[in-house]
C-alpha cells in the first residue's frame, strides 16, 4: 500500500502558479517526490520560467513531525519545513522567497515529510510567482 497522495493545480497564469497538495499516509511518507517540474509551465508567449518564488503557503499538517519543502538541486534547497499543526506563512513582504540557484539546480520543487504514522495528513496550498 502506498500513501494516498493528490496535486492540483488551482491557477496556471503568466504571473501566478498556485496549488494545493494533500495526502493521507500509510506511514510510508514521502521523500523528495517532485510536486512541480518548471520544465512544463509555460508563459502565454510561449516561454518556459527560469524560476519560481514563493510567495505564501497555507497548510494543516497532523501527524507527520514535518513537512518540507525543497528546491531541487544536487543536494536540495529548504525553501520552508511546515511543523505539525495549521497556519499561513507569507513571503509577500519580501518579494517571496527564491530559489538560491545551488549547483545542480533544477527549479523544480519537490516535498518531504518526516514522521509518517499511519492516518498522517497533511493539506498544504502554496502560492508562486513566476519569473
Amino acid at each position: 500500500m502506498a500513501d494516498a497522495v493528490n496535486s492540483t493545480v488551482i491557477i496556471d497564469g503568466d504571473r501566478n502558479y498556485v496549488i494545493h497538495m494533500d495526502n493521507v499516509s500509510d506511514g510510508t511518507g514521502e521523500a523528495a517526490v517532485k510536486k512541480i517540474d518548471i520544465s512544463t509551465l509555460t508563459f502565454s508567449d510561449g516561454t518556459v520560467p527560469t524560476m519560481l518564488k514563493l510567495m505564501e503557503v497555507q497548510y494543516a499538517i497532523q501527524g507527520f513531525t514535518y513537512v518540507q519543502l525543497l528546491w531541487d538541486a544536487t543536494t536540495d534547497d529548504e525553501m520552508v519545513t511546515l511543523p505539525t499543526g495549521s497556519g499561513v506563512i507569507s513571503f509577500d513582504g519580501i518579494g517571496g522567497k527564491a530559489d538560491p540557484q545551488s549547483t545542480g539546480t533544477t527549479g523544480d520543487v519537490m516535498l518531504t515529510t518526516a514522521g509518517a504514522a499511519s492516518g498522517a495528513s497533511y493539506d498544504i496550498t502554496a502560492v508562486f510567482k513566476k519569473k
